[in-house]
């Protein structure tokens, strides 16, 4: 069922827009991290338009949370340096990465606008960005 929103800065997910986590890799990387972050952590994402809308994905926003309590924000234009458009059954892959020296939490949203000029977003499933315990025993 799709929602109408009324108001400008109101935003709703269409039917049949979803993000999966298609991969996530750990590499312990010390020689090529800052020395304060030397987990990499890969994510694969794939954001999938199985609506009736054809959607301009335009922004992003990222929250990590660590288990010290502290919580990174982390939002700006674009995806990957790009705005892509999916038509009703197309879908938009790529890849990035997080540094950090300690396990964490992650998930986030895309913004975007639908063919109606209405507001849109579609949430990322929360993942965890596990450091396996023989690194942490090495370190």
């Amino acid at each position: 069922m799709r929602q109408h929103m009324s108001h400008p800065t109101d935003s709703y997910t269409p039917e049949g827009l979803h993000v999966q986590l298609d991969a996530l890799e750990h590499r312990y990387a010390p020689e090529e991290t800052p020395a304060d972050r030397p987990h990499i952590f890969v994510y694969h994402l794939t954001i999938q338009n199985d609506s009736d809308r054809r959607i301009n994905l335009l922004a992003r926003k990222w929250v990590i949370s660590y288990p010290n309590g502290q919580i990174d924000v982390i939002e700006g234009d674009k995806i990957v340096g790009k705005t892509p458009v999916l038509h009703p059954g197309d879908h938009f892959s790529y890849n990035s990465f997080h540094l950090t020296d300690q396990g964490c939490f992650a998930q986030g949203a895309f913004f975007g606008l639908d063919d109606g000029e209405n507001r849109v977003h579609v949430r990322v499933p929360q993942f965890e960005m596990r450091i396996p315990d023989a690194f942490r025993e090495a370190e």
